[in-house]
């Protein structure tokens, strides 16, 4: 499933931002399992960068503790990786002009190894964030918080804000159907 399967007109953020805000909100302990991530693309500098580098998604546990950025190592290994200690700045100038590329490709897999988190790096937590309080995931380390609404109990979009990076990425989480979900 990807956005496709969205009525969101694709190519505007102003059209993402309308439909976000549309979507009701979703309480932090209802995303706890696996989703897998993809791009809603609007023309943000890292649209297609994360599935160019292997993204799978993220992982949200019980205790609101997150691993935000979740790669695909190989057919049946996760790794999350920890962006904490990464220049930002320095990080998005080079995804807007090279990160699409396969040498960005290859040399992340280099890097996987020096990125690999030690533990969950991002929190869960309620934020209010264009007009509604909802789940949002913020990043330990770096100045980052993804804001979340609900399309259903299996898809979710977010909305990553770089405080002081402009606009926003879209992106589509879609729950892992093995992923285990509490009740209530």
């Amino acid at each position: 499933m990807t956005h496709a399967d969205l009525p969101l007109p694709q190519a505007s953020r102003e059209a993402a931002f309308a439909f976000f805000d549309r979507l009701e909100p979703v309480l932090p302990e209802r995303l706890v399992g696996l989703w897998r991530g993809h791009t809603i693309p609007t023309q943000h500098r890292l649209d297609g960068v994360l599935e160019n580098l292997g993204w799978y998604g993220k992982r949200f546990n019980a205790d609101l503790r997150a691993d935000p950025l979740l790669f695909q190592i190989g057919r049946q290994r996760l790794a999350p990786l920890d962006p904490g200690g990464l220049p930002l700045r320095l990080v998005l100038q080079l995804a807007a002009h090279f990160g699409r590329t396969r040498m960005a490709r290859n040399g992340f897999t280099h890097l996987q190894r020096a990125l690999r988190a030690r533990g969950p790096v991002a929190s869960l937590k309620p934020l209010h964030y264009r007009g509604k309080t909802s789940a949002a995931m913020v990043y330990d380390r770096q100045p980052i918080a993804d804001h979340f609404r609900r399309i259903d109990d299996h898809r979710l979009v977010g909305v990553m804000e770089i405080q002081g990076g402009g606009g926003g990425y879209f992106f589509l989480l879609v729950r892992d159907p093995d992923s285990v979900r509490p009740e209530g």
